[in-house]
Parts: structure tokens; sequence; C-alpha cells
């Protein structure tokens, strides 16, 4: 799920020139119907559909069943388990504790070594903690989730939404807090969203994934059908969610700042907001101190750069897109995913992060 590839221009583009959209034209704009969004919607989501063979079907179901059994754990057992297994996978990953540790040098080198391996020994628990919650979320009684959820910032989601008719939100997340959590509890919460996923090797499980968020009423977009259907999605008024933190290929990528390294950050978010003038709306879901309760955090849009010059645009919107996603993590490290190669595409000529 590291972005999407670079959008091609359709009717909806916006003037030559960015210029802004008016008012009067924004007013003019013809209401979506809701029937018209759940006819698109269903048309997108038929589009993407996974198509498995027998083996992958037959596991599919093996796992799908599994998660269900498993959610009959009662939450006094289950929570210690995850953390359990955080810890355990902290203990015996040595690979990515390297990762991790090589990343945390980057993002701090002014804490000690000591400091770093503590906040990633959190991450990894937070980790332990979420497949606890995800076990809770794909199998029997998943709603009742939602009441461990709650929003700081609605009322300000609600007044982008109606300042923005007909473009709809751009949401700029992360694999951050319980990740898998925050689109099924916001679209649990009756807001529509979708999100743009790269379909993983790994057939049944990337279906249970689908079939998780399909449940509690998230749309999944493909990543290689991304562009189009995040632009129609938009259009419609909904909201698409775009994971933005992972390692892009060069051949969709910008090289931006993350901590103090250039990193391969996939282009196409900022393509889309040249295409679209949706805003860009960085929510994350934090989990409280309690460990059992979290928050749907939604900051404040990122402010967008549009000039005569489409490629310069690009690249500033993307720094400043990878430096709200930032500060964010550098209030919550613990609740950040340190173990992915954040780095591994390297700007020519530039040395390697990593041993492997």
């Amino acid at each position: 799920m590291n972005g999407i590839s670079e959008p091609r221009s359709e009717s909806a583009a916006p003037p030559a020139g960015g210029v802004r959209e008016s008012r009067a034209a924004a007013r003019n704009r013809p209401v979506v119907s809701e029937a018209a969004r759940e006819a698109a919607a269903a048309r997108r989501a038929q589009a993407g559909k996974l198509e498995l063979g027998p083996l992958d079907r037959l596991v599919y179901y093996l796992l799908l069943g599994l998660l269900h059994l498993l959610s009959l754990i009662p939450d006094f057992l289950l929570y210690p388990l995850g953390v359990a297994g955080g810890w355990l996978g902290y203990q015996l990953d040595r690979r990515h504790v390297r990762i991790g540790m090589r990343n945390l040098e980057i993002a701090f080198p002014e804490r000690t070594a000591e400091e770093r391996r503590r906040i990633l020994r959190a991450s990894y628990i937070n980790l332990g903690r979420s497949a606890a919650e995800y076990i809770r979320l794909g199998g029997f009684f998943y709603r009742r989730l939602k009441k461990r959820v709650r929003y700081d910032g609605l009322d300000y989601w609600n007044e982008l939404k109606a300042r923005s008719p007909g473009r709809g939100l751009l949401i700029l997340s992360a694999h951050f807090g319980n990740f898998e959590l925050l689109p099924t509890a916001h679209a649990m919460y009756g807001h529509r969203i979708s999100l743009v996923h790269h379909t993983q090797r790994f057939l049944a499980g990337d279906a249970l994934m689908t079939f998780v968020r399909e449940r509690a009423g998230v749309e999944v977009i493909r990543k290689h059908k991304a562009a189009r259907a995040v632009l129609r999605a938009l259009r419609q008024g909904e909201a698409v969610g775009i994971p933005f933190d992972q390692n892009a290929k060069r051949s969709e990528a910008v090289f931006v700042p993350f901590f103090n390294e250039m990193a391969a950050t996939a282009s196409g978010l900022a393509r889309l907001v040249a295409i679209s003038r949706a805003p860009v709306v960085p929510v994350y879901l934090v989990r409280d101190p309690s460990m059992r309760t979290h928050r749907i955090k939604v900051y404040e849009a990122v402010p967008v750069q549009h000039t005569d010059d489409a490629e310069a645009d690009v690249l500033e919107n993307t720094r400043r897109f990878m430096q709200a996603l930032e500060e964010v993590v550098r209030q919550y490290p613990e609740q950040f995913l340190w173990t992915h190669r954040r780095y591994r595409t390297r700007p020519r000529g530039a040395p390697p992060i990593y041993d492997s």
C-alpha cells in the first residue's frame, strides 16, 4: 500500500495554469444522489475484486474460520496474548529489528541507543495489541470495537466536506497506531471512505483483509486501477485514504526529506491533488494511554501549492505531505511502524542505508 501510480488527466481536470474554481462554479456543480454514489461504489468494487483459485479460496476460508474462532477469546486473555506476541516478535525478529534500529538512528540521532531500542520495543508491542484487535475486528461482534474509538476533530472534518462539494477529501495516513482499525471504525461511524490498497502476493491473506474492510463499509481500490477510481470517488464527494509512509519505486517516486534522509516517495498523491483540487487531510488513529481505546485525530488540511510549474508543485506538495506525517510520528514514535525499509530506493549515487 505504498501510494498510487501517476494519474492521467480526465474531464474533471482544472483549467490550465492552476486557476482555482470559482465559488459560483462550485455551487453549480451537480449534486450527486446517494443512490448514484452507491451504484458508482458498487461498480468500482466489482472491478477491483480478486480472482482466487481453488487452493487460495480454501486457504481463505480456513483463515476466515480461524479468525472467527480466535475472536471468541475474551479480552482479558486476548490483549495480554497480543502484548506477549509483540514482545516475542521483538526478541526473535532480528532482521527487522536491525532495520528498525537503523531507521530510528536516522530519525532520532540525538537519542541514546537504549532510548531508540525502547521506542522500537514499544512499536512491536503496539503491533501485538493491534493484532489482538484485528482478531476482534475480523471475527464475531466486530462492531463492538466502534465503542473504543472516538473522534478528535470531527467538526473540522464535517466543515471541510461542506466546503468541498464535488471534490471529496484525500486522507493522508500511514502505518501508524492500529492502522487497520482507522478506516473500518470511520466507516462504522457512517462516514463513507475508500482505501487505496496494493494487492499482496499472498492472495488468500489479501482476500481476508479485503473481507474485513468491506464488511465494515470500507471500499477497497486496487492500486493498479487507483488513479481513475480515486478521481471518480472524489467527484462523488467521498473520502479516499492513501497510506503515505512506504518506499516507492524509482519510476513513481520523487525524493523528499523524511526526518534526516531523502526518501523515495510516491508522487501520485500530489498529481491527484493537481487534477482534483481535493483537500489533503492528515488523519491518524492514536492509541490512548489506556492502550485499549483510540482517538481518530483529524489534523488541519495541508496547504497545497498550485503554480504554472506542475513538476515543481508535485515536488513541493509531496514534501509538505511528508513533513505533516513526520510531525505526527515525532509526537507518537512508539505507534509508528519502524521496520519497513523506508529508504530502500536511494538517490542515484547515494550509498545504501541497509545491510540487507
